[in-house]
Formats: C-alpha cells, sequence, structure tokens
C-alpha cells in the first residue's frame, strides 16, 4: 500500500506524523533511546526485517532524528540528534498511554528518574502557570502559519456569524 506525504498539509501533527508516524519509525525512536547504536541491534531488538529497518533508518536520518556515524570496524553507529531527543516527551506519553490503555498487564518497561530510581510521574498538559489542563481547559486558534482555510475552520462559532 502506497502512503501518502503529508508534508504539504497546514497542520504541525500531520507534519510531524509524516517523519515519524509509521510505527517501525517510533519503535527505532524508542530503541535509540534504550541506547540502541547498531543496525544488527535493532533487528534482534525489535524483530524488524531489514529492509524495513533500513528503509526507515535512512528516512530518520535524512530527517535529521538520527545521526549516521562510520565506525573504525567498518560498521555505523545510529544516535539521536538533539531533534530526536526533542520526541522524549512523545514516546513518554504513548507509553504512558499504552500501559494506561492499551496493557492488560502492568507495564513492560517502568521509566524512571536516573538520580532516584523513582518512576516518573505522568505527563500532563500545563498552563504557562503550571496548572494542569483537560481538553475543555484548551481551545485550539489560529497560530501565524494558519492558512486560511485552517483560519476559518479555527474561527470561534460567534465569529463566524
Amino acid at each position: 500500500m502506497t502512503r501518502n506525504s503529508l508534508a504539504e498539509k497546514n497542520c504541525s501533527l500531520a507534519r510531524a506524523l509524516d517523519v515519524v508516524g509509521e510505527w517501525w519509525s517510533l519503535l527505532v525512536v524508542r530503541e535509540a533511546f534504550f541506547g540502541t547504536r547498531r543496525f544488527q541491534d535493532f533487528v534482534d531488538n525489535l524483530g524488524i526485517a531489514r529492509n524495513i529497518l533500513s528503509s526507515r533508518l535512512k528516512r530518520l536520518v535524512a530527517e535529521g532524528v538520527l545521526s549516521r556515524a562510520e565506525r573504525a570496524d567498518g560498521g555505523v553507529d545510529y544516535a539521536l540528534t538533539p531533534k530526536g531527543e526533542a520526541l522524549m516527551p512523545v514516546l513518554v506519553a504513548l507509553m504512558q498511554w499504552g500501559d494506561t490503555f492499551a496493557n492488560a498487564e502492568p507495564a513492560p518497561v517502568v521509566l524512571t528518574d536516573r538520580a532516584t530510581g523513582t518512576p516518573i510521574a505522568p505527563l500532563s498538559v500545563r498552563a504557562a502557570d503550571g496548572r494542569v489542563l483537560t481538553p475543555q481547559d484548551m481551545r485550539a486558534v489560529p497560530g501565524p502559519g494558519a492558512d486560511a482555510q485552517l483560519r476559518a475552520r479555527l474561527m470561534p462559532r460567534s465569529s463566524k456569524r
């Protein structure tokens, strides 16, 4: 099945999904967070076909999520770039969501604070003053990059009359 690109959409989420929205891509990034660096280790840890892994690694390197470095022994190491490291909250949120809603068993991985050894707190969306926000506390408004169609969609209903 051919996948259409979302890169031209006037939506930050769609553009992000164009880069990392395929499930193997996020699992490769997760493995890189866990310290995996070598191609064969990605294959072994993920159970992914070599051709699919090769394709995902090439894309993640091209997008600047991973870096690729030749080793002295002729092999290659992959590492997260700052752009890749910035995906940490996304992965943590998905893991925590999965622990709550997609697992019938206890969490398979517990993320802990390296300094204290205690589990990290659940992620939440917070206001600038630190208050936890629910979906009902937020609204989407047009940003500086919104096109006319998005602006029209996001205008408050009272303004549309």
